[in-house]
């Protein structure tokens, strides 16, 4: 919140930011690809530290050979590490998935579970992994903190905080239920091909009259156009 801004007044501000977001990204969605919550949860866990991009090349022969929990499980870990070793830190990711994939065995019967509570209790689970799952695989409205998401919340005074926990309280007061698991895709949407971490596209954004970090990066229009990427990146 800016210091001169009142809590209707930013209440207002970013329900605007939403809809002008919405017309923007139409087309907003998850860029993962699943068919299942399975699918879907086990795509997130390998999306830290890459592209979904990256992730959507490998998940095809992975769910191909090991479609479910048990599956995974019971898989070899050396032919799940070759799979999946062009995500990055796959040794690590590779350990995360089986784990996961025993817990949903041992505590859910091989089944995703569909509540937050019993989500991130599964190994490397946390509330952003949980929020997606929940948000794209069942409905359950969730807003997703990522690293676009934390961004672009500071700079539009949604939040001060760094914690995901605490700003994801912070934007979930601002919004009703219902929006906030697309509000989190078109926010994310927007980091991705606009507001970047080092130059964001100031002067390319439809935003700019109620962004308070305007002129963070090149205001020139021609200039700023330049920075604007199409397609998912992170």
């Amino acid at each position: 919140m800016l210091e001169s801004e009142s809590r209707l007044a930013l209440v207002r501000r970013a329900r605007r930011i939403n809809r002008e977001l919405a017309e923007l990204y139409p087309d907003a969605h998850c860029e993962l690809d699943f068919t299942t919550p399975f699918e879907l949860l086990i795509a997130t866990v390998l999306s830290a530290q890459t592209t979904d991009v990256r992730v959507n090349s490998v998940t095809p022969a992975l769910f191909a050979r090991y479609p479910d929990a048990a599956a995974l499980a019971a898989a070899e870990r050396e032919d799940v590490e070759k799979l999946i070793q062009p995500t990055g830190f796959f040794r690590a990711k590779t350990d995360s998935i089986l784990k996961l994939s025993q817990a949903l065995v041992d505590k859910f019967g091989g089944e995703v579970p569909g509540r937050l509570s019993d989500l991130v209790t599964l190994p490397g689970v946390g509330r952003k992994t949980a929020n997606v799952v929940l948000g794209n695989a069942f409905g359950v409205p969730g807003i997703t903190v990522d690293t676009h998401f934390a961004r672009l919340s500071r700079r539009w005074g949604w939040t001060e905080h760094t914690d995901p926990v605490k700003i994801e309280a912070d934007v979930a007061a601002l919004f009703e239920k219902k929006d906030w698991t697309m509000l989190s895709h078109r926010v994310i949407w927007h980091g991705r091909r606009r507001c970047h971490a080092r130059r964001p596209a100031c002067g390319a954004c439809p935003l700019a009259r109620w962004c308070p970090a305007y002129g963070e990066g090149p205001t020139d229009p021609k200039v700023a156009a330049k920075l604007v990427r199409e397609g998912p990146r992170a």
